[in-house]
C-alpha cells in the first residue's frame, strides 16, 4: 500500500561526469526547472556524485563536474526555495538506507542489471574473466539509486527508457521491505516522456559525451558560434533548396525556437539558404537564449560561495526529510535505541 502524500514528489538525478551541453538543457534541464514551478510538485533534484564514482575515478573532473552542474541549474533558473537541491554525498542517510535495502534484495536480481550483463559481455567476448575489471559500485549501483528514490518516498521518477529498469528495481527492494518489516515506503513510478528532445550532435549522431559531439552549454559567445559552425552539412550550394527535416542545424533551432520562428527557417530551407547563414541565425537564436544565464553562471562559477551556501541549505531539507524514512527503517529493523 501506498504512502499517502499531499503532493506527488519528483526525483531527478544528475550523475557528475562531464559539462552539461545542449541535448541536457533541452532534454532534461529545461523540462524539469519548468515542473519544478508546479504546485502540483513537490521536486528534489540532486547530483548524483557518489554515483559518479564507478565511471569515474579522476576526483578533480568529479569535483570540477559537480561544481558546474550546480551552478547550470541554478543560473538557469532552478528556484531553490521552491524545490530541493541538494549533493547526493551530504546525505549519508542515502548511503545508511542503501545497506539496509542490500540486505533485502536478491544477488540474482543484481545479476539482471543491463549495466553489469553488459560489462559481463564485453569481457566474455574478449575472452577475458567474466568480473573482470567489475567494481561492487557497478554491480550493485540500482541499490543505490533505490536508496536515492527510497529516502524520499518519491512518486515520480522522470528517466529515460534503458533506466526503466532501474525503477522497477527500487520498487521490488521497496516491496520486500514492506513485506518483511511493514508499510515503510512508496513505490516509485517511472515518468518517460516520449516528447523529449534528443538532439544531433555536431556529427549527426545523438549528441552525448561519450560521442565527443557535443556543444557545451555555455561556451564563450565566439566559441559557440565556431561550434555550431562544425555541425555537419551536406554539399548544396546556396540557392538550392536544401530538407530541413534531414538536417541537424534545422533540428537544434526547432528545439529554441517559438512556432513562427519554426515556420520561417523551414521557409528559408525550401528557398536554398546558405548553410553558413543559416549556422549564423542558429548561433544568434541559442546565445539569445543563454546570454543572461551565462552570465550568472560565470559568476556563479568565480565566487564559489553562492554555490557553497545554496546546497547546504539543500543538504539540510534532503537530510531532514531522509532523515524521517530512514529513522522508521532503522526501527523497523531491529536498528532502534535501547532507551
Amino acid at each position: 500500500m501506498a504512502v499517502e502524500q499531499a503532493k506527488q514528489r519528483v526525483l531527478t538525478g544528475i550523475t557528475t561526469t562531464g559539462t552539461p551541453h545542449l541535448g541536457n538543457y533541452v532534454g532534461a534541464i529545461r523540462p524539469a526547472i519548468n515542473e519544478s514551478q508546479s504546485a502540483d510538485f513537490d521536486s528534489f533534484f540532486f547530483l548524483a556524485d557518489y554515483h559518479a564514482l564507478i565511471k569515474c575515478q579522476d576526483p578533480k573532473l568529479v569535483h570540477q563536474s559537480a561544481r558546474e552542474i550546480a551552478a547550470t541549474w541554478i543560473a538557469l533558473g532552478l528556484d531553490t526555495d521552491r524545490c530541493t537541491f541538494y549533493r547526493q554525498s551530504d546525505v549519508p542517510e542515502i548511503t545508511e538506507l542503501s545497506w539496509i535495502l542490500s540486505c533485502v534484495c536478491a544477488k540474482g536480481l543484481m545479476n539482471r542489471a543491463h549495466a553489469y550483463k553488459a560489462a559481463v559481455q564485453e569481457n566474455e567476448d574478449k575472452g577475458e574473466d567474466a568480473d573482470f575489471g567489475i567494481t561492487m559500485g557497478l554491480f550493485s549501483y540500482p541499490v543505490l539509486m533505490a536508496a536515492d528514490i527510497l529516502a524520499f518516498n518519491a512518486n515520480r521518477v522522470p528517466v529515460g527508457r534503458d533506466q526503466i529498469q532501474h525503477i522497477e528495481m527500487a520498487r521490488d527492494m521497496a516491496q520486500r521491505f514492506n513485506h518483511i518489516y511493514g508499510d515503510t515506503f512508496a513505490l516509485p513510478e517511472a515518468v518517460i516522456d516520449d516528447n523529449v528532445a534528443v538532439l544531433s550532435g555536431l556529427d549527426g549522431r545523438k549528441m552525448s559525451k561519450s560521442y565527443g559531439n557535443t556543444i557545451p552549454l555555455f561556451l564563450p559567445e565566439k566559441k559557440l558560434q565556431k561550434h555550431i559552425n562544425k555541425i555537419k552539412t551536406n554539399l548544396l550550394e546556396p540557392g538550392e533548396p536544401k530538407d530541413p527535416d534531414t538536417s541537424t542545424v534545422f533540428e537544434i533551432w526547432c528545439a529554441f525556437a517559438d512556432q513562427s520562428q519554426r515556420q520561417e527557417m523551414r521557409a528559408k530551407f525550401e528557398q536554398g539558404i546558405a548553410w553558413g547563414q543559416a549556422k549564423k541565425d542558429l548561433f544568434e537564436l541559442i546565445n539569445s537564449e543563454l546570454s543572461e544565464a551565462r552570465q550568472r553562471y560565470e559568476e556563479i562559477i568565480e565566487d564559489g560561495t553562492q554555490l557553497d551556501a545554496v546546497l547546504a541549505a539543500g543538504a539540510e531539507k534532503a537530510r531532514a526529510e531522509a532523515a524521517k524514512l530512514v529513522s522508521k527503517a532503522r526501527k523497523a529493523v531491529g536498528l532502534a535505541s535501547f532507551a
